[in-house]
Order: structure tokens, then sequence, then C-alpha cells
């Protein structure tokens, strides 16, 4: 199951949902890809047997990811692929395996990718999850409450922006949101995604078409939002 939505910023309450699974014998694996960059998260206090997550959301290398697995988990799994690195020992009919976490690791690693991630996990530890996730609340606050005095914008999720992590995901009733986000791309240097977000069936079950999603973290300022919200302005005047 997901922590945080992509498509509003909304986190469950995923420890309590563990809890449940637990409680009907699951096992239960946690996405953390779009939690982990926002705030403090400690996989043993969730107690979840598996909690993965991906380098790119939290300014690592791209094409790089972990997943933690709670180890009388990890000892009834076996890998999907194996081959050097993974293996104690074999003959030809058989093979044994080298325990956990080195069983999962066949061949040659991405070590410029684990080195640049580990880097980047030390960065925003020095940042600090608390001081991420209130400049986050920050200029999600400045943005939504400038998004109030335009009817026509309407943003998906929780009216209290304080619920939606960084995420400002939005549509015009009238007007193409991939129109509005080249935009903000070629006219105000503002990049955002449009689209659909993964998940069609979030949008064709409520008949949207798609939306522009603008994502802030605690490197983007105030002045950053407050130009977002002018330059939205100026954009739906064309339609």
């Amino acid at each position: 199951m997901v922590f945080t939505s992509n498509l509003d910023g909304v986190s469950n309450p995923i420890k309590e949902i563990t809890k449940i699974s637990h409680q009907n014998d699951s096992l239960f694996l946690i996405d953390g890809a779009q939690a982990i960059g926002h705030q403090k998260i400690d996989v043993r206090d969730l107690d979840c047997d598996f909690f993965a997550f991906s380098g790119h959301k939290m300014l690592g290398p791209s094409g790089m990811g972990a997943v933690y697995i709670k180890k009388k988990s990890a000892e009834k799994l076996r890998p999907l692929i194996v081959g050097g690195g993974t293996v104690e020992d074999s003959t030809y009919e058989s093979h044994k395996l080298l325990e956990a976490p080195l069983k999962f690791e066949a061949g040659l690693q991405d070590y410029a990718g684990i080195i640049g991630f580990g880097e980047a996990v030390k960065y925003l530890k020095n940042v600090g999850f608390e001081n991420i996730k209130s400049q986050e609340q920050k200029l999600n606050r400045i943005i939504s409450e400038g998004f109030k005095d335009l009817p026509q914008i309407k943003i998906i999720g929780p009216a209290n922006s304080e619920l939606r992590s960084g995420i400002i995901n939005f549509y015009h009733q009238k007007m193409a949101s991939h129109e509005i986000s080249l935009l903000l791309d070629k006219t105000y240097n503002i990049m955002t995604r449009s689209g659909r977000h993964c998940v069609h069936s979030w949008y064709n079950s409520r008949n949207i078409n798609d939306s522009v999603r603008a994502s802030v973290y605690f490197y983007n300022t105030e002045s950053e939002a407050e130009y977002f919200v002018e330059s939205i302005r100026k954009i739906i005047k064309l339609a």
C-alpha cells in the first residue's frame, strides 16, 4: 500500500493499516517512495514487513532504490534472480543461497548509484525532516490561499493544505491541463507535470480529464510560490 499518494500528497494512517494487516495474518508492503523524503520514518515503529522507496524521490540518482525487509520475512523469501554473489555453494543439481540481503543482490551492483543515494540520505538528514515538512506546508499554504479567488481552478485533495504535503494538484474547468503545464514551462520557466499521474481509474471515475501537479520542496522559496500563483493568474486569462 502507498504511504503518501502521488495524486494529492495525502498520507494514509499506515501504522494502523499495518496492524490490521497483521491481525489478518497478512504480510504488509509499504510503497514509501512519496513519503520518505518528506517526513521522519521508523520502520520498526511501523512494524511493516517490507518498505520500498526510490532514490530519485529524495535527491538521489535515478534508477536507484532500496527495500527494507523484516528479518523473518527475508528468511522466507527466495530471490527472483540468482547468480554471482547470491550463492554460497552449488552442484549441477542444487544450490545453497547466502543469507539476506546477499541472496537478493545478484551480479554487479550500481555502486555509483549506491554511493550517490547514500550521500543524498546524509544531506536530507542534515537538512532535517521537520524543517522539510514545515517548509512544504508553508509553500503549499501560500499557493492554496492564492488559488481561493480563482473559482475555475479546482484543487484535488483535502481543502486543508497541511494534509497535502508538498503536492498541489489542480485542474481548470475549461483550459487543458497540458496547455497550462506547457505555458508554465515555456513562458514562466516553471516545471510541473500534467496528465493522469498513473491513476487513470481515479480520473475516469470522476469524469476529470487530467490535471497539473506542482511539487514543492524545501529548496523552494516563498517568493517562488507567489510567482507560481501569479503565473497561473496570467495563464488562465487566456482561457
